[in-house]
């Protein structure tokens, strides 16, 4: 299933493990929207755990850590309950330069279709359960912001997410990936639209990056797009490319090909994120359609 397009390796699903199976076995149960990294040679993985419409949507982020990457034990979890929210989506798990843990939570403010990002920081994985909450992408009444991807390099913190329009309750499905920059990886400063979708094209009703590489100057993204409305919560994924700019921001990015998808209808395919392993080579984990509609995580080496 891979384009072999980019450095940045996409799924062949033959290969690929079932990491998370879905807490059910029908559509709209879903675990995935996984957040990966590798500290110290151990794994660590973020992921949502999500229930169908009516019954709970999204009701938990759950930390898991493993040594090989596959077999994962849990380490903590939040739940939507501790942030007033009526769903969480896909959190960012990230280990700061000076030794200390994150996570990035998407939550849902109850009967809107608004989203805001919260952050708990603490010294251990296992300490962000009790650590206090703060909002750090509030968003407003015109957009909800959700799904960060986050990055660090000599230029400080630089903040890829998914904005909606909440003008129409309709149109709220619609999203393009906004880029940001911060001294601190908590104050952002928005810097404008680094993808949207083509009209057209398989992406034209929204694009979300999912995980980014960068190599030098030069970046490359992963992300998630759907054509309709009909294809939300089953976006296939697709490569995109841009380059640093003179102030060490990224500009606007491109997208070059895709998509790949799921091979069981209706073909969601999602939410990659990579890690480097310790002794070399790549691993993937991803979100993916089942041949019953639910979703798992999945990962295989890349």
């Amino acid at each position: 299933m891979s384009t072999g397009i980019s450095t940045l390796p996409l799924p062949r699903w033959e290969e690929s493990d079932v990491v998370v199976p879905p807490p059910g076995d029908e559509p709209g149960a879903w675990s995935g929207a996984p957040s990966s990294i590798v500290v110290d040679g151990v794994f660590y993985l973020a992921y949502r755990v999500r229930l169908p419409i009516g019954e709970g949507r999204g009701i938990s982020n759950v930390i898991a850590r493993s040594l090989d990457g596959v077999t994962f034990t849990q380490v903590t979890e939040v739940r939507k309950e501790r942030f007033e929210a009526e769903s969480l989506e896909r959190p960012a798990l990230v280990h700061t330069p000076d030794g200390r843990w994150r996570l990035y939570v998407s939550a849902a403010t109850p009967g809107t279709k608004h989203w805001r990002v919260d952050l708990l920081e603490a010294d251990t994985v296992a300490g962000l359960a009790e650590a206090p909450a703060r909002t750090v992408l509030a968003g407003d009444e015109t957009v909800g912001v959700k799904d960060p991807v986050l990055h660090h390099d000599a230029h400080g913190w630089h903040l890829w997410a998914s904005v909606h329009p909440l003008e129409s309750w309709a149109d709220a499905d619609r999203m393009t990936t906004e880029y940001a920059t911060s001294p601190d990886g908590v104050e952002w400063t928005w810097r404008g639209t680094a993808l949207a979708g083509r009209p057209g094209e398989w992406d034209a009703r929204g694009v979300r990056v999912s995980s980014v590489r960068v190599d030098g100057d030069e970046i490359t993204v992963a992300y998630d797009g759907r054509a309709t409305a009909a294809e939300n919560w089953e976006e296939r994924t697709g490569i995109a490319r841009g380059s640093r700019l003179a102030d060490g921001s990224f500009g606007p990015l491109v997208a070059e090909g895709g998509p790949v998808g799921s091979p069981h209808a209706p073909h969601g395919l999602r939410y990659l994120s990579l890690v480097d392993l310790p002794a070399g080579g790549r691993r993937i984990y991803y979100e993916a359609t089942r041949p019953d509609g639910a979703h798992d995580l999945r990962s295989e080496p890349a």
